[in-house]
């Protein structure tokens, strides 16, 4: 295949990580140019298996310096922006939501503006054609609301109606991408994900949350009865689907990419504290290397589920109708739930040093 040249927003978060990574092992004729700010959930460690590959550059910087974007796609002669940076976490931006639409809009924004100019303004200014691009913008299935116990699941068609901060930044962005599409011709293409899982999770999210606080016995917080339900994804699963749309979806179109996965929070919960109980009454080693983990290592992780107060706006289910994506693009996830659960839990059992630096970190 033809050589392309990506450049990669967020390529140190934990999609973005994995996507990268991805990327380069199944498209090794391909240069990937990561930027990331490295904020608290951006991780250079996370990429540390391809820091020695010549087709892989890390770049530290800020969406928003739109000069630096240009500098970038020109120095690179970038022919596809992968666009994962974003700040995600909907209790933050409860709390604080500044800083998500500082990122998730503004800094949209900046991306756009920086592809028009060096893609299409420059080389028109000059007399020639635009030059060949594509801007592949990642989003969240939380821009179209909630969805009620017996409702169907969102498709490409669904009004957006987004009910945090978080999700209202994300819907911005995807319809300032639409817009530049529409408008000024960029060659843009959107996928809206249901919940990512795997490895390299940020450890404030439900998954990883809950087997670093088991290996620490802390308690596990379910918010209100944990009947809050969510449609997951392995995290492979959800780059192998924007590969696809890179190469096979239609310019200017949505792909919503899903696990047809619904899961209760409290039944992921209980879920991994079986699979933890099971990981231990197998591996005696497991017990000299996490000896603070004393609920399952008599086999009741479980005893540690703490229900507490709901929070705010908590939309109770979201579901990923994918039918467009499998019936135009082929997609169809590779890995069940069964199997990418358990390959998450193991990972997270080999791989401490990765997220304890990371816990010992947000205790500063």
């Amino acid at each position: 295949m033809k050589k392309r040249n990506l450049l990669v927003t967020g390529g140190a978060g934990f999609i973005g990580a994995n996507y990268v990574l991805y990327w380069l092992a199944n498209n090794p004729q391909d240069k990937v140019v990561v930027l990331d700010a490295l904020t608290y959930a951006g991780n250079r460690e996370s990429l540390a298996s391809v820091e020695d590959n010549p087709n892989f550059v890390f770049a530290h910087g800020d969406i928003c310096d739109t000069a630096l974007v240009e500098s970038l796609l020109k120095e690179h002669n970038v022919d596809i922006l992968v666009h994962f940076a974003a700040e995600s976490h909907v209790d933050r931006s409860i709390t604080g939501p500044d800083a998500f639409i500082e990122t998730n809009i503004i800094g949209t924004y900046s991306l756009l503006k920086a592809a028009k100019k060096v893609w299409i303004d420059e080389p028109k200014a000059k007399g020639k054609a635009p030059l060949k691009h594509r801007f592949h913008h990642v989003s969240t299935d939380e821009v179209y609301g909630e969805l009620g116990p017996h409702d169907p699941a969102f498709t490409e068609d669904t009004a957006y109606a987004p009910n945090s901060p978080y999700s209202a930044s994300k819907a911005a962005s995807d319809h300032l991408v639409r817009a530049y599409h529409h408008t000024y011709g960029l060659e843009v293409t959107t996928s809206n994900c249901s919940n990512n899982y795997g490895p390299y999770h940020f450890p404030e999210k439900l998954i990883p949350l809950i087997i670093t606080n088991i290996l620490h016995d802390k308690p596990l917080p379910v918010y209100g009865d944990g009947q809050q339900i969510r449609d997951w994804l392995y995290v492979e699963d959800h780059a192998r689907g924007i590969e696809l749309v890179l190469n096979k979806g239609r310019l200017g179109e949505n792909y919503n990419i899903g696990g047809h996965n619904e899961w209760a929070n409290i039944d992921i919960v209980k879920l991994v504290c079986k699979l933890m109980d099971e990981f231990f009454a197998n591996d005696s080693d497991l017990a000299s290397r996490f000896p603070k983990a004393k609920a399952v290592l008599v086999g009741e992780a479980a005893s540690l589920i703490t229900f507490v107060e709901d929070r705010a706006g908590h939309d109770w289910r979201y579901a990923i109708d994918a039918t467009k994506t499998n019936n135009e693009l082929g997609y169809k996830p590779v890995e069940s739930f069964e199997t990418g659960i358990k390959k998450t839990v193991e990972w997270y059992l080999t791989s401490e040093a990765w997220w304890s630096e990371l816990l010992e970190a947000a205790k500063k």
